[in-house]
């Protein structure tokens, strides 16, 4: 489906951020950038943006963008663009004989509801709006939101002005060409060319469905206090990842997230964080494998930290719209010689130790790094089968984030055997676990 987004505008309230709006970056992407990307994500495959204020600036970038991407992003020229958006919607008329997307370049949202208002089935000269029924809204300036009236899926009024009403406009349609008609009405009749009143045209013949968005994130970037919300709420949604286990969620997840947070301005990608964390851990367990408590501890505190930076990578990739399958895939074999180099390092330090040296510290090293590869080969099989059951969201999860802090802290408090012995028994028995329950669950 084309996809059409009206980033025509001036921005002048968010000029402490920069001079063009569009290109504004926020976590790490262009404003522009990421409504490509998130329209990308569901499911729009060719994109006409309507430029304005600074629109060879505009067009450079997303000329480059298109390479990037490897997708169609056609610009528009619109000279009218000081006055209404809805004429930079109907510059986009002769590309558009179909039902489309149309976005705003400074509305963030969540790509499911672009997704699933895409999947709508819209009658001919229908258009429909996606609308937030919370009016309270805690990241919406109500000073400043069009109001919508709703009722029995259809939009009644919408405006600004609006004292009635039920549902706030988020500046995400699902058009067909009947929206340019009513446009062109509306120019015609009222001298209006606003997009809110042709939508108001078109929702007084009942041809104006609304899509309620469930709650689900969006924010329109329009000023300085809306930005710092927009960030905000982009970094919380990093928190919410179902596989982390209780070290991850408590302890690494709130200081990944701000080392993500700076590491985000910079050319570094997702593959080369996970790189630098696998290199921390061969560090980690070169320490261990040394002699003294002082490399012991520095050890520990070097394996935590490369645990730490190992969440870095996804956020990295979620905030910057990078993620790939080969990324994950990349990162989970690094994490997987990490634990080998770093389960054998303290064997090593064990084993050499003059008061414990004994064959059998050998046996408990090689357990110890078979249950915890064996409890990472079985995680994918035993995770999809209780996706609806999931205990681990509870905090239960037994994972690598628990495995490298019971490392640190065997380190910290010079327990080396302990730990091997804890890890050898507690990660053969969840394999073991996981084995029973996918087998009942099949």
């Amino acid at each position: 489906m084309k996809c059409l987004i009206i980033a025509a505008g001036k921005g002048s309230r968010l000029r402490q951020q920069g001079d063009c709006k569009p290109l504004i970056p926020i976590l790490g992407l262009p404003l522009i950038e990421r409504v490509i990307r998130t329209a990308m994500e569901a499911g729009a495959d060719d994109f006409l943006v309507v430029t304005g204020y600074q629109e060879e600036l505009i067009r450079s970038f997303l000329v480059s963008l298109a390479d990037r991407l490897g997708c169609s992003i056609t610009s528009i020229f619109n000279e009218d663009w000081k006055k209404e958006n809805g004429l930079s919607v109907l510059k986009a008329k002769e590309y558009l004989p179909e039902p489309f997307l149309l976005l705003m370049a400074d509305h963030l949202f969540d790509p499911s509801i672009a997704r699933e208002l895409m999947a709508l089935a819209l009658s001919d000269g229908e258009i429909a709006l996606g609308v937030d029924g919370d009016t309270r809204n805690s990241s919406v300036d109500m000073k400043d939101v069009t109001r919508v009236k709703t009722k029995e899926g259809k939009i009644l009024d919408i405006g600004k002005g609006l004292t009635d009403f039920n549902a706030l406009d988020t500046g995400i349609f699902l058009c067909t060409p009947a929206i340019f008609n009513a446009l062109e009405r509306s120019a015609k009749q009222d001298g209006d060319t606003t997009l809110s009143r042709a939508v108001k045209i078109l929702a007084a013949e009942g041809k104006a469905k609304m899509f309620e968005i469930s709650g689900r994130f969006w924010i329109d970037v329009d000023d300085p206090a809306a930005f710092s919300r927009a960030e905000n709420s982009i970094l919380a949604d990093l928190k919410d990842k179902p596989n982390d286990g209780p070290v991850s969620r408590y302890l690494n997840r709130p200081i990944s997230i701000r080392i993500s947070r700076r590491l985000v301005d910079h050319q570094i990608t997702p593959n080369q964080i996970s790189l630098f964390s696998f290199l921390c851990s061969v560090l980690a367990a070169g320490l261990f494998a040394l002699d003294g408590y002082f490399t012991l501890l520095l050890g520990g505190l070097t394996a935590q930290f490369a645990s730490i930076v190992d969440g870095c990578d996804g956020e990295v990739a979620r905030l910057k719209h990078q993620y790939s399958a080969y990324g994950g895939w990349f990162d989970a074999v690094l994490d997987r010689y990490a634990d080998a180099f770093l389960l054998f390092g303290l064997t090593w330090h064990t084993y050499t130790d003059t008061d414990k040296t004994d064959s059998f510290i050998l046996l408990i090293g090689f357990m110890a790094i078979i249950g915890s590869f064996m409890l990472s080969y079985t995680a994918d099989k035993h995770d999809s089968l209780m996706r609806d059951r999931i205990i681990h969201d509870k905090g239960l999860r037994m994972g690598r984030d628990i495995r490298v802090f019971l490392i640190f802290l065997g380190a910290v408090f010079n327990q080396v055997y302990l730990t091997l012995v804890v890890i050898a028994v507690v990660m053969n028995i969840a394999t073991v676990r996981r084995l029973i329950i996918c087998r009942d669950h099949e």
